[in-house]
Order: C-alpha cells, then sequence, then structure tokens
C-alpha cells in the first residue's frame, strides 16, 4: 500500500505542477528560453518546449509513484469502466461543461466585474496565425487532458487514502487549480476552480480519469476555437 501521510504530502506537492514547471523554467532559462517575448507576450516558444516537458515529467512521476505504493496504474487511474463509454460520457458533458463556465463568466461580470482585472486573456494574444491555433490546441488538448488530468486523479487518490478524504482534497486542489489561472484574471481563476471541482468530482464518480480527460480535452479544444473565431 501507500506509505505514510507524510510521503503522501510530499508527493502531492510534487505532483501538483509547481516545483515541476518552476525546475523546467529554471532549466530553459539556462539555455536561454524566456517565457516573455521582447513585446512582454507570452513566448509560444518557450510554452512549446515547457508544456510537453512538464506533461512527460509529470506522468512519469504520477507513474512511479503509484507503482512504489504497490498498485497498479491502470487500477488507479482507468479502474473497472469501459474506457469506450467513458469517452462518450466526457464528449457529452463538453458543451455542459463549457455552458456552465460561460454562465459563470457572465454571472461574474455582472455581479462583480471587478474580478475582470485582465482584459485580453494572454493565451489568445498567443494566436496570430493559423498554426499558432493549431500548436496551441495541441498544447492545451494534451495537457489540459492528459497531464492536468492524471495530476488530479493521482492526487485525490492520495487524499482518499492517507490525507483526510477525496473531498478535502478536491476542495483543496481546485482552490490550487483556480490560482494557477490568475494570469488570465480573478474571473477565469473563479471558474477554472469551479472546473477543477466538476472534474474532480466526475473522476470521483467514475474513478476513472477518461470521462474527465475528454470533457477536459475537449473544453480546452472549444476554448481555442472560441479564440480564433469571436475573441474573448
Amino acid at each position: 500500500g501507500p506509505g505514510s501521510p507524510a510521503t503522501a504530502v510530499f508527493e502531492v506537492v510534487a505532483a501538483s505542477g509547481f516545483p515541476t514547471q518552476l525546475a523546467l523554467g529554471a532549466l530553459l532559462a539556462t539555455a536561454g528560453l524566456q517565457p516573455f517575448g521582447a513585446d512582454g507576450q507570452l513566448s509560444m516558444a518557450y510554452l512549446a518546449v515547457l508544456m510537453p516537458a512538464d506533461m512527460l515529467l509529470l506522468l512519469a512521476l504520477v507513474a512511479w509513484r503509484i507503482r512504489a505504493g504497490g498498485e497498479r496504474l491502470a487500477a488507479v487511474l482507468i479502474g473497472s469502466r469501459r474506457s469506450a463509454r467513458e469517452c462518450w460520457l466526457g464528449a457529452g458533458l463538453v458543451p455542459v461543461v463549457f455552458g456552465g463556465v460561460l454562465m459563470v463568466m457572465v454571472a461574474l461580470r455582472a455581479l462583480w466585474p471587478a474580478l475582470h482585472n485582465v482584459d485580453a486573456n494572454p493565451f489568445e494574444a498567443l494566436i496570430r496565425s493559423r498554426l499558432d491555433a493549431l500548436v496551441l490546441g495541441v498544447l492545451v488538448i494534451t495537457t489540459g487532458g492528459l497531464k492536468e488530468e492524471v495530476q488530479r486523479a493521482f492526487i485525490l487518490h492520495r487524499f482518499d487514502q492517507q490525507l483526510g478524504g477525496a473531498r478535502l482534497g478536491l476542495v483543496l486542489y481546485s482552490l490550487v487549480f483556480g490560482a494557477g489561472h490568475i494570469i488570465q484574471g480573478y474571473d477565469v481563476a473563479i471558474a477554472t476552480m469551479l472546473l477543477g471541482v466538476a472534474w474532480g468530482s466526475m473522476f470521483l464518480w467514475r474513478r476513472s480519469v477518461v470521462a474527465p480527460a475528454v470533457s477536459h480535452a475537449g473544453f480546452n479544444a472549444a476554448q481555442v476555437l472560441q479564440f480564433v473565431v469571436f475573441g474573448s
């Protein structure tokens, strides 16, 4: 079984994404790659290296820690449900999730306009051509759909086993997930926190990462499409 609660805390912090991104960021800075270009905008080249590298590092870390706890990867992340059915469930929930976020954003802007403190989403500014849109689409589908949902599933699994239960993990990690998006504005951070609750609940309900991963990938793809067609 898993190690001590102290080990679980270490694993959860390591899998949260902040240590791996900081380490990779330092490595890329040494190699001369900077997150922001001369124009002060996020750099696509930087993200195109950082995001896949971070994804591979995190997936390896999660696989290592699950196996170190004497468990099987498939048992923890996919469980006993049929993946094809989970894919359909995840795909069916994309419009629900997208519509829900739209309603939250509209409500927040009406009730508390000060939360909309970032005019243009920095990710939107990355899209200057169709190729940019394609690259960003691939990045957010893979890192959002795969990395972030495996990460969330592992963290909730460890909370469930060692750290006061999956519900506590869901609340705490959703707050962290939202805080990680503050660069896009307070309103976006709140909507993202609620998304974290939704996808985390989906995993706890199904005990499979497939439906939340498909839902998250579809949501991110729809967002990039929205940027391309309508702007924010």
